[in-house]
């Protein structure tokens, strides 16, 4: 993508990203009824919901541009792809979500070539949007689901970049739900300096803007859990690999990762 494509994308997706995260938070408040998918997963009417939404826009901003989106695929709808396609997962962190607590994003990543380019985040309770604005460009800014800016530049969005680590160790993020004994003997292949638990892409985030070190995921994901967190943090500064330390590609067999980690920079080689 070209810097102005990044900008005109994001620019796009900014009204329908409000108004999925406006549907979210509507049935936050009031209760949802869960549902069990094939794969034993809760959903909920608000994933069902939102989805709706996005795969209209995205069909209207980027016509003929293949979209994987997680309930679509849950249920066998998902299109053969080459080249670029969007991946999406409209409510990331439906455990959480159904528990009443504020961890849960809409993601929205664009891969071209086998690796994700562009990149937005929004987590409707927590007021907070992220998104690539150029290919070494992330950007935040704070965003209450009820705003109404007439285009990004209203947002108050500014650049966000990752820090290196300091001496004491590596600040790490891990899975609030699906903490493994993997990632623990990776973790204790290094100094940690501290450990914090959360849930959904807002891990990727606080990595992009410089608030921690390492988020290691070594158990099964998938494709739409990680492209838009990838595509933010990379931009920021950040490197995200694949278990085996090679790049982390997209478009694999059922659109699944083996695992990742990614790193606020290069990744750190173990003590």
């Amino acid at each position: 993508m070209h810097a102005s494509e990044f900008r005109r994308l994001a620019e796009a997706l900014l009204g329908v990203t409000l108004a999925a995260g406006r549907i979210q938070m509507a049935h936050f408040k009031t209760g949802v009824a869960v549902h069990t998918k094939v794969d034993h997963s809760p959903v909920t009417v608000a994933d069902r919901e939102s989805e709706a939404v996005i795969l209209e826009a995205l069909a209207r901003i980027a016509p003929g541009v293949p979209v994987v989106s997680e309930e679509a695929a849950s249920v066998g709808k998902a299109p053969k792809v080459e080249g670029t396609f969007f991946l999406v997962d409209p409510l990331d962190g439906t455990r959480p979500y159904i528990r009443g607590e504020p961890q849960f994003t809409i993601n929205i990543g664009l891969i071209e070539a086998g690796r994700p380019t562009f990149g937005l985040i929004y987590a409707p309770a927590r007021g907070e949007l992220y998104v690539t604005l150029g290919q070494h460009e992330a950007a935040t800014a704070v965003l209450p689901v009820d705003a109404s800016p007439a285009a990004l530049a209203d947002c108050g969005l500014h650049a966000i970049r990752t820090q290196p680590p300091g001496a004491e160790g590596l600040r790490a993020l891990t899975s609030n739900t699906h903490l493994n004994e993997a990632t623990l003997n990776f973790l204790g292949r290094y100094k940690i300096a501290g450990r914090k638990a959360m849930s959904s892409s807002i891990k990727f985030c606080l990595l992009a803007r410089g608030e921690a070190d390492v988020y290691p995921r070594l158990g099964e994901t998938s494709e739409w859990d990680t492209a838009a967190g990838h595509a933010v943090l990379a931009a920021a500064g950040g490197t995200v690999t694949a278990p085996d330390g090679g790049p982390l590609l997209y478009a694999k067999p059922k659109f699944l990762n083996s695992g990742f980690v990614a790193w606020a920079g290069a990744p750190v080689p173990a003590a």
